[in-house]
């Protein structure tokens, strides 16, 4: 559900302690369609962990993605939340989002039925907007990329 962009964000208390994300070497469990399992949690750390943990070619894609929205949204918030990263303008409001399946990675573009063109994807969400990466897609990064700004642009959904 796609609650309003106005609610209060609740950050951790400080010193409160967080799970870690997994370092160099460490096992991570991988779900259904090997989307990692990355516990919650929020910055850069837990988003480079979700995408090492990638498996194959989905990694790169990974990669790929997160250069794009960092580059061109340089001050993003990261986070991942239920084995997703997130990408943000502010704390736990989000433009962003993907997820692995088995043989694509599924962008989320939370308000996509405002950009333009939108991406292809529907949902049952109206504002909500999918667009699937394949391994042989040739993908148009000049259009992701004017996703990306866009959706950045737009306020975020909390989550």
């Amino acid at each position: 559900m796609i609650a309003k962009a106005k609610a209060k964000s609740k950050k951790p208390a400080a010193g409160a302690k967080t799970k870690s994300a997994p370092k160099a070497g460490d096992k991570v469990v991988l779900l259904s369609g090997g989307n990692p399992q990355i516990a919650k949690g929020y910055g850069d750390e837990p988003v480079q962990a979700y995408i090492a943990a990638m498996p194959g070619w989905k990694s790169a894609l990974g990669k790929r993605i997160d250069t794009l929205v960092t580059r061109h949204v340089p001050k993003v918030h990261k986070a991942v939340k239920w084995n997703s990263p997130f990408y943000g303008m502010e704390h736990d409001l989000w433009f962003l989002s993907f997820h692995c399946f088995n043989k694509y990675v599924k962008l989320t573009f939370f308000r996509g039925s405002s950009l333009k063109p939108p991406p292809p994807g529907l949902s049952k969400y109206p504002a909500v907007r999918y667009f699937d990466i394949r391994e042989d897609d040739d993908l148009d990064e000049a259009q992701l990329t004017s996703w990306i700004k866009q959706a950045a642009a737009l306020p975020g959904e909390k989550m």
